[in-house]
């Protein structure tokens, strides 16, 4: 039975698969004019896909066809074997440091978090950047070549792209290691066992190791989530003609399928499999939320949903308390310095373009040569390096860095806060429906069919969403600027809905678990009182770190397709005889990250160096805000951050255990009943 849910869960994964496979071929034919005639594509795709003759490699303006497998075997197996030499070396290091970190004193240990936390945030193409760029440099000056820094034709890379793509998952890895090992650490088991005189060693490789292991493989699929991605990324970078650059040179409905479906493959088996083997205990058993599911049917639910809505007493309402105890909240949050200086990064940056872009109509300062003072001599031609004429430099047709930057931060900063606040805003509905409306069963198919996500990677799937959208055409763009904003919107957002879905129900059933809400039940509160009143008060932190984190993922997002030359707005591409680099519609920053591979290559930096620096800084406000939502939230539980104060308690507790004590440091007590 257990395998006939395996396959009937493996299924639903290869048709979620050929329903994005048949999307760009939809919107480059009928699109937005004819929604139905999608489902007339899906179901004769379907009938083309189960005919194995059909199974051809074609590749735009060339007359050959070719096996479909033979042509994407060996791209496949060179990428995956990229892909499992990095995790393998990845989670190699990430347990050997965390098992070494634990004999370090607990200073080092706790400054080595803070550098995690700081290199967690790095994202990927600037790891690739710096590697490759390293390797350049060291190859020119000392003609010292450690590894192959591309591949080209015959010589294919391996060392180098497998090792840029283990680094964040090692660092990703380590830091919950430790995390982990540190929890163990303080149950009462591992006080028993230092009890008994057992070694700090072995009680770290026969008890704590093997009792996190099953945590720590469950945690794995969000790392190879993002390893999935950063490959993606890392084959461009590196030249690796993978699986991926087979994909974007066909680009047809039967190469992408084919192609998603070789890469889901390995992965679900492996943690389907695992899941079979590891038999996982249920993490919420209460018996609030089984009589919820007893009672309530999505059919009620929504009746009552509209029956509550109807008679609700709007005249109770008052609006201005609800306003009071925002503020209030925010009031708490916003005296968190962490919380303020991240929040005025936006808003600074944001206001500061809007500003910029009313008053100056989008002005963008332009340079084609530059000559010394005799009027005469060049003193250079575009791409112009800083401080001079322009304090960033500027691109290769001479436009000034500083300014594009400025103009793109609002539609950067600004729509990828609204995708993220759209993916937990939507997630959050959806969240309520997976704890309320559906029963136990239900959940566990929801459970596993969106488990299935993090085995496909997820920058891949945007791009080849996006291309038919984004992309310029001779006859011009296929919809408005408009209508790519907005269905840009919609894609990055339901790609990740299902996910942060289950993520907050599952919130939402573990609050439901608490004895208060009983309580609540007990004593006549509704399910929409208790809603309000208890569950989402203790998932409004949760949610705003899920925030925090979604906007990193759409930021990364963003970088990954400015890679492929997919710019939000879309890419204006010229089509002459000398044509120009693609440029960006809005000058969003990721229009700045197509040139990356010739910027490194010819040593000018500046073209991505400061872009880079734009998503990393935007990266490390989010992680701040991030931290102290954290650190608020932790501190109303009663674990204090204030660093400082716990150093001068400690002094002052060192100072007070010198203390001896003499005849007047005691004193009488009157106690009742003494003579």
């Amino acid at each position: 039975m257990k395998l006939v849910k395996l396959a009937a869960f493996y299924l639903l994964g290869v048709f979620g698969i050929i329903c994005i496979s048949v999307f760009p071929e939809f919107m480059i034919g009928a699109g937005l004019s004819n929604p139905t005639a999608y489902f007339t594509n899906l179901g004769e795709f379907l009938i083309t896909f189960i005919q194995p003759e059909s199974w051809v490699y074609d590749v735009p303006m060339s007359s050959g066809e070719y096996s479909l497998i033979d042509t994407l075997w060996d791209p496949f197996i060179y990428s995956l074997q990229i892909l499992l030499g990095a995790l393998l070396l990845g989670f190699s290091l990430a347990f050997l440091f965390a098992f070494a970190a634990n004999f370090l004193p607990q200073k080092f240990l706790q400054l080595i978090k803070r550098c995690l936390d700081f290199l967690e945030s790095i994202p990927d193409i600037v790891v690739a950047a710096l590697v490759q760029t390293l390797m350049i440099y060291l190859f020119k000056t000392y003609d010292i070549e450690l590894f192959r820094v591309a591949s080209y034709m015959e010589d294919k890379a391996y060392a180098l792209p497998t090792i840029t793509l283990a680094i964040l998952p090692m660092i990703s890895l380590f830091k919950i290691l430790l995390l982990m090992i540190e929890e163990e650490f303080a149950k009462d088991y591992v006080i028993f066992l230092k009890s008994k005189g057992i070694r700090k060693t072995a009680i770290l490789v026969m008890h704590i190791l093997r009792n996190i292991i099953p945590t720590t493989f469950h945690h794995t699929k969000v790392f190879i989530w993002a390893a999935l991605s950063s490959q993606f990324i890392i084959e461009r970078i590196f030249n690796v003609h993978g699986i991926s650059f087979f994909i974007l040179e066909s680009f047809s409905p039967m190469t992408i399928a084919a192609s998603l479906i070789l890469i889901f493959t390995p992965f679900f088996l492996i943690f389907q499999l695992a899941d079979l083997w590891l038999h996982r205990a249920e993490e919420y058993n209460a018996e609030t939320i089984l009589k919820a599911q007893r009672i309530y049917t999505p059919k009620t639910f929504f009746r009552n949903l509209h029956n509550s809505f109807i008679h609700f007493d709007w005249k109770k309402l008052r609006p201005w308390k609800y306003a009071a105890n925002i503020l209030r909240t925010l009031y708490a949050y916003i005296k968190n310095w962490k919380i303020t200086v991240g929040s005025l990064f936006f808003i600074v940056l944001i206001c500061a373009s809007m500003i910029y872009s009313v008053t100056t109509n989008d002005h963008i300062d332009q340079a084609s040569i530059v000559y010394e003072k005799d009027g005469a001599t060049i003193k250079s031609t575009p791409p112009h390096s800083p401080p001079e004429p322009f304090l960033l430099g500027s691109d290769g047709q001479g436009f000034s860095m500083l300014d594009m930057l400025i103009i793109g931060a609002k539609y950067t900063l600004f729509f990828g806060l609204l995708i993220a606040l759209l993916r937990v805003f939507i997630g959050l509905l959806g969240g309520v429906m997976f704890a309320f409306v559906f029963g136990s069963k239900r959940q566990k198919w929801i459970e596993k069919t969106v488990d299935s996500i993090h085995f496909l990677p997820l920058s891949l799937v945007a791009y080849i969403l996006l291309r038919p959208i984004l992309t310029e055409l001779q006859s011009g763009f296929a919809y408005s600027l408009t209508e790519r904003i907005v269905l840009e919107i919609i894609i990055l957002t339901i790609l990740v809905v299902p996910l942060t879905s289950v993520l907050l129900g599952n919130e939402i059933k573990r609050v439901l678990n608490y004895e208060f809400i009983k309580s609540a039940q007990v004593l006549g509160g509704g399910r929409w009182h208790i809603f309000r009143r208890h569950v989402f008060p203790h998932i409004s932190a949760r949610m705003t770190v899920l925030f925090g984190q979604q906007f990193i993922q759409v930021l990364i997002i963003f970088m990954h397709l400015g890679i492929f030359n997919l710019f939000f707005g879309g890419t204006n591409i010229s089509f002459g005889l000398v044509q120009d680099p693609p440029r960006s519609i809005s000058y969003e920053w990721s229009g700045l990250l197509g040139s990356t591979t010739n910027a490194l290559s010819s040593g000018n930096y500046w073209l991505i160096g400061w872009v880079l620096l734009g998503f990393m800084l935007s990266i490390f406000a989010m992680q701040f805000i991030i931290y102290g939502v954290k650190e608020v939230q932790q501190t109303k539980e009663g674990i204090v951050y204030h660093f400082r104060k716990q150093k001068k308690n400690r002094l002052s507790h060192k100072a007070s255990s010198k203390y001896e004590a003499d005849r007047n440091s005691f004193q009488w007590v009157y106690k009742s009943g003494a003579n």
